[in-house]
């Protein structure tokens, strides 16, 4: 299931990618610059990867079954992926297209709408509402990173946070914050210099921009789907906790697995005393599991086995 502050970022992002798409599409109809229609295009596919992220976290919600015992939290992650796929082809491959079409329309002599028709002026506005309305999103995606962020930088927290929505929003806020800006100053230039290359310039801009925020998060959403395991910080947490009672001598050694955003898996095997009883390796292993499920309450697939230490017992 999403978090709390993961939906609030992403509805915020969705109405005002909506908004801004709406905008871009009106400047680009009344003036013809291609960085418009490259960020208009942009837009609707950062709401279309809102909607999917809404989507993947509804779905993800559904019990588990026989065919899926851990659950469907891993939905997420494939929804993310498939926001990075439309990024890449719909938002960064589109708009380099794009740029190429219109250079080549430039390079032939064809007369540029945005340089001779009467509403040079709009898509200034146009761009900046757009980037005061990004800003507001943006803001709304750092506002709830900040309350599960803690110490990690920005780059790790993009790189380790198991949930991804907040990390998803906040590269397509980046991105369409850095691409309006791309759009403003290629439009802008045009205007001032009279020459339509400098828009070509912004809309080939963007759609490289978007292809490397794809390929990051395509990257880092492939890493979850394959499976990865409790950072080093709960993995020292588990250790702690499986042997803080007497009964258990070591872990002989500890595999982890998130099976979704906030489903970890821990699978150990544990050094009992060979003079325990099978009542008291019970006992010995539930107090475990008991400690590492408080140490560590996002481990909620515990499995932990009982093995005599070889390694300290003495040679015969």
């Amino acid at each position: 299931m999403a978090t709390e502050g993961g939906t609030k970022a992403v509805v915020a992002a969705l109405l005002a990618n909506t908004g801004i798409a709406i905008t871009k599409f009106i400047a680009f109809a009344l003036t013809g610059a291609s960085s418009m229609l490259a960020e208009a295009v942009h837009s609707c596919a950062d709401a279309g990867n809102q909607v999917l992220l809404l989507v993947g976290g509804r779905r993800a919600q559904r019990k588990a079954t026989p065919e899926h015992p851990f659950g469907y939290g891993r939905v997420r992650y494939v929804f993310a992926f498939i926001v990075a796929i439309v990024l890449f082809s719909v938002g960064g491959l589109f708009a380099l297209y794009e740029a190429f079409h219109k250079y080549e329309e430039t390079r032939d002599g064809h007369p540029n709408e945005l340089l001779e028709g009467d509403w040079w002026w709009v898509p200034i506005v146009v761009l900046v509402a757009a980037i005061v309305m990004e800003i507001f999103s943006f803001r709304t995606a750092i506002v709830e990173s900040n309350k599960v962020r803690q110490s990690k930088s920005w780059v790790q927290f993009v790189r380790r946070h198991k949930s991804p929505e907040l990390p998803v929003i906040l590269l397509e806020d980046l991105g369409a914050l850095i691409g309006l800006v791309f759009a403003l100053i290629g439009v802008g230039m045009a205007l001032i210099t009279d020459n339509a290359y400098w828009d070509v310039a912004g809309t080939a801009a963007i759609g490289l921009l978007l292809v490397v925020i794809a390929v990051i998060l395509a990257i880092e959403m492939s890493s979850l789907l394959i499976g990865e395991g409790a950072a080093e910080e709960n993995v020292n947490k588990i250790l702690a906790a499986a042997t803080a009672g007497d009964d258990i001598g070591r872990v002989i050694h500890l595999r982890t697995l998130y099976t979704g955003p906030e489903e970890l898996l821990v699978a150990a095997k544990l050094a009992v005393r060979t003079d325990q009883t099978g009542e008291q390796i019970a006992a010995a292993i539930n107090g475990a599991e008991e400690r590492i499920r408080a140490a560590v309450p996002e481990a909620t697939h515990i499995f932990l086995e009982p093995d005599i230490d070889r390694a300290a017992a003495p040679a015969p």
